[in-house]
C-alpha cells in the first residue's frame, strides 16, 4: 500500500474537505520522526463525532476510522524539554467541518498522561479503502515500523515500562549531590576503566537536572518516557549496573581508597559483564533462540583482520621510485652515487599520544616501534569469519559495515609471543584507533585506545584467544544469554592466524599501567625518537 493508494481514488466517497484532510494526515506522518509515545486518553473517536454538525455524524460514523483513531490516535512525540505534540492532529490539517473536531482531538491528546513507548509492525496504519469508501488510514515511514527480531511489539512496549519504573526508583533514590560525586570521580580519571561508567553517570545526572528545573509532575514523567524511550541500553537499570554500585559506595560515605579499590575489582577485564560460572541448560536453549531470531548463527565466527583491511589514521609514505630512464645509459653504472641528506639525530622526547597524533603523525613518513623487555600490551584485530554475516557487535551497523574487534591478555604478553624479538626495532605499518571509535558514531563508552600495527606481529597461542568475543561489545540482545556467549567464545578459535597482519601494540587511556611505547619516528631527513606515555 502506498500514500497514492490512500489519498486518490478515482470515486471519493466524501467530500473535498475530507480529502484534504487525508492528505494532510498522510504528510504528518511522513514528517514523523521516532520516538512515538502513547497518552492515556479513550474515546476519541467518539469525541471526534461530538464536534461535527449533527447531519454528518451519520455520514462520517464508521467502523474502520474507529479502529483507526482507537489505535493511533492517542500517538504523540515529546521534544527534549517535555512537549508533547500529537503525532496525528493539527487544526492546519484539517478544512472546513473538520477543525472543530481535530482542534479538540489535539487539545486532548497534548494534555493527557503519557503511558508508554509506541511499537507496531504495521507497514498501513488502518485500513484505506473498503470497497468505494475511503478511511482515516497512514502509511508510516519505515523508521517507525518495529522490524525487532527477538521481540514482539508488546514485548518491547511492556520492557520500556518496566524501565520506566526501575528509572524512577533509582531517581528517587540517588541525589544530585551523589550523582555529582560520581561524575566528578569518573571524569578524573582516577577510577579504573571509569569510560565505561562516565557516560551513564551523566545520563542520570542530566536527567535529575532536567526533572528539578519543573514543579509539574506530568512534565517530569514526560520527561522521564523520552530517556527511557532513547536511552543506551542499560542505561533504565542503574541499581543492577556499576554506576549503582558506586553511587551506594558514596551514598554509603565510604573514603576514597575503599570506593577506588571497590570499583577497580568489580571493573577488572576479566570480572565485568563475564559470566564466572557455567551457561545452565536453559540459557543455552534461550541463546540458541535468540541467535535463529537475528539469523546469526555464522556471526559469531571470527578470523584474524588484516592491516589493508582496516581503517587506519596513518600508514607509511610509500618509497619514492627512481625516474624512469635514469639508470638504461650504458656507462650509468659510473655515475656518482646520490648524496644522502645527514640525518639529525634528536634525544628521545616524552609526549602524550593525542599531541603525537595531532604534531607528528601527518608529518611521518616511517614510524618504527622499540620491542621493549618483559611484558607489553600487544593485541590482535579480528573480524568476522563470514562478511555478510549479521551485525553483533555495537559499534557494527547496517547502515555502515565495522564487524571488527580486538582482544589482549591481561597483564600484557612478551614480545615473543607475538612473533617479536625483544630489544628490537619494528616497522609499524599501520596506526588505527580501536574499531569502537571508528565511522562517524563512535563509542566512546567501550573505551578509547589506538593501535600501532607491527609488521611481522601475530598471536602464536591464537588457541588461548578463544573467538575473542566479549560480553561487554555485544549488542543488546545478547545480553541475556552472556553466559553462554562466554563459553562458546572460550570453546572456539579465531581462523586465518597465519594470515594475521593487523596485530601489534595497543595504547589504552584506561591502561592501569604505565604505557611503555617507543616509537622512532622518520620525517623531513630527520629520526627522532618519542616515549608516548599517555593519551592526554
Amino acid at each position: 500500500m502506498t500514500s497514492a493508494s490512500i489519498t486518490s481514488q478515482i470515486e471519493p466517497n466524501r467530500d473535498t474537505d475530507y480529502e484534504t484532510l487525508l492528505a494532510n494526515l498522510q504528510r504528518r506522518v511522513d514528517a514523523l520522526q521516532g520516538p512515538l509515545f502513547t497518552v492515556h486518553r479513550p474515546g476519541l473517536y467518539d469525541i471526534f463525532l461530538a464536534h461535527l454538525p449533527d447531519d454528518q455524524v451519520q455520514y462520517n460514523t464508521c467502523s474502520a476510522c474507529r479502529q483507526f483513531v482507537r489505535r493511533y490516535g492517542n500517538l504523540v512525540t515529546i521534544a527534549e524539554d517535555g512537549t508533547i505534540q500529537s503525532a496525528l492532529w493539527h487544526e492546519d490539517d484539517a478544512p472546513g467541518i473538520y477543525k472543530e473536531p481535530v482542534t479538540t482531538l489535539r487539545l486532548l491528546v497534548e494534555n493527557a498522561p503519557v503511558d508508554g513507548v509506541f511499537y507496531d509492525k504495521a507497514t498501513a496504519w488502518g485500513q484505506p479503502v473498503t470497497g468505494p469508501w475511503r478511511h482515516l488510514a497512514a502509511q508510516p515511514p519505515a523508521a517507525l515500523v518495529f522490524t525487532r527480531a527477538t521481540q514482539t511489539p508488546n514485548q518491547a512496549w511492556a520492557e520500556k515500562a518496566e524501565d520506566y519504573r526501575t528509572l524512577c526508583r533509582a531517581l528517587a533514590d540517588f541525589t544530585p549531590e551523589m550523582l555529582q560525586t560520581a561524575v566528578t570521580l569518573l571524569r578524573s580519571e582516577s577510577l579504573y576503566r571509569s569510560e565505561k561508567v562516565l557516560g551513564v553517570a551523566e545520563w542520570l545526572q542530566q536527567l535529575h537536572a532536567r526533572r528539578a528545573d519543573t514543579k509539574h509532575q506530568i512534565l517530569r514523567d514526560t520527561l522521564t518516557w523520552r530517556a527511557v524511550a532513547t536511552a543506551p541500553a542499560g542505561y533504565c537499570h542503574p541499581r543492577s549496573s556499576m554506576i549503582g554500585t558506586l553511587l551506594d559506595d558514596i551514598a554509603a560515605g565510604m573514603p576514597y581508597d575503599d570506593i577506588a579499590g571497590r570499583f577497580k575489582a568489580k571493573m577488572h577485564p576479566l570480572q565485568y559483564q563475564r559470566p564466572q560460572a557455567a551457561p545452565k541448560a536453559g540459557n543455552i536453549a534461550q541463546a540458541e533462540k535468540v541467535v535463529a531470531q537475528l539469523d546469526a548463527a555464522g556471526a559469531l565466527a571470527r578470523r584474524f583482520a588484516r592491516v589493508e583491511e582496516i581503517q587506519a589514521l596513518w600508514r607509511p609514505t610509500p618509497p619514492r621510485r627512481p625516474a624512469a630512464g635514469a639508470a638504461d645509459g650504458v656507462f650509468s653504472h659510473l655515475l656518482p652515487a646520490a648524496k644522502q641528506p645527514a640525518g639529525v639525530s634528536i634525544p628521545p622526547t616524552t609526549i602524550t599520544w593525542v599531541k603525537f597524533r595531532d604534531t607528528v603523525l601527518s608529518q611521518a613518513e616511517r614510524i618504527e616501534c622499540k620491542i621493549v623487555h618483559g611484558h607489553n600490551t600487544y593485541a590482535a584485530l579480528v573480524t568476522a569469519a563470514d562478511p555478510n554475516a549479521p551485525p553483533i557487535l555495537q559499534w557494527d551497523r547496517e547502515e555502515q559495515r565495522n564487524p571488527f574487534s580486538w582482544y589482549l591478555y591481561h597483564n600484557g604478553s612478551p614480545g615473543s609471543a607475538w612473533n617479536l624479538h625483544e630489544g628490537s626495532w619494528v616497522s609499524v605499518t599501520a596506526v588505527a584507533l580501536q574499531p569502537n571509535l571508528w565511522g562517524e558514531q563512535p563509542l566512546n563508552h567501550q573505551g578509547q585506545g589506538v593501535l600501532f600495527v607491527l609488521e611481522g606481529a601475530r598471536d602464536m597461542r591464537p588457541a588461548s584467544a578463544g573467538a575473542g568475543l566479549f560480553p561487554e561489545c555485544l549488542k543488546a540482545e545478547f545480553h541475556g544469554v552472556r553466559a553462554t556467549i562466554e563459553a562458546y567464545s572460550k570453546r572456539a578459535t579465531i581462523a586465518d592466524a597465519e594470515q594475521a597482519s593487523a596485530c601489534g601494540l595497543i595504547l589504552q587511556k584506561s591502561n592501569a599501567v604505565a604505557w611503555n611505547a617507543h616509537v622512532r619516528v622518520a620525517m623531513a631527513g630527520s629520526t627522532v625518537e618519542y616515549q608516548i606515555d599517555r593519551w592526554d
